[in-house]
């Protein structure tokens, strides 16, 4: 069955920086886009960015522009999201996503916190 699961989360400082990883299984990895969401406290769930099947295609949220990067591993099933010059308005459960067949398949989320 398909699986989403995401690591990498953690508490960091303002100004820091985290790699988020997605690892994938039970569908072809390679032939489907995915994204990474995030989801703050009291706040709708809200798209990061999203990577093409082979990474020529990408796009960003305004809010993360040039400090956020996704990238994929088609050879690894996993795709990524480096997060630097965190902010404390960063902070949420980030989501890794893919649509397959209609249906939207989520993981399980990874928590990050950014705090002094």
């Amino acid at each position: 069955q398909v699986q989403l699961v995401e690591s990498g989360g953690g508490l960091v400082q303002p100004g820091g920086s985290l790699r988020l990883s997605c690892a994938a299984s039970g569908f072809t990895f390679s032939s489907y886009t995915m994204s990474w969401y995030r989801q703050a406290p009291g706040k709708e769930r809200e798209l990061v960015a999203v990577i093409g099947r082979t990474g020529a295609y990408i796009n960003y949220a305004d809010s993360v522009k040039g400090r956020f990067t996704i990238s994929r591993d088609n050879a690894k099933n996993t795709v990524y999201l480096q997060m630097n010059s965190l902010k404390p308005e960063d902070t949420a459960v980030y989501y890794c996503n893919c649509n397959i067949g209609g249906a939207s398949r989520w993981g399980q989320g990874t928590q990050v916190t950014v705090s002094s």
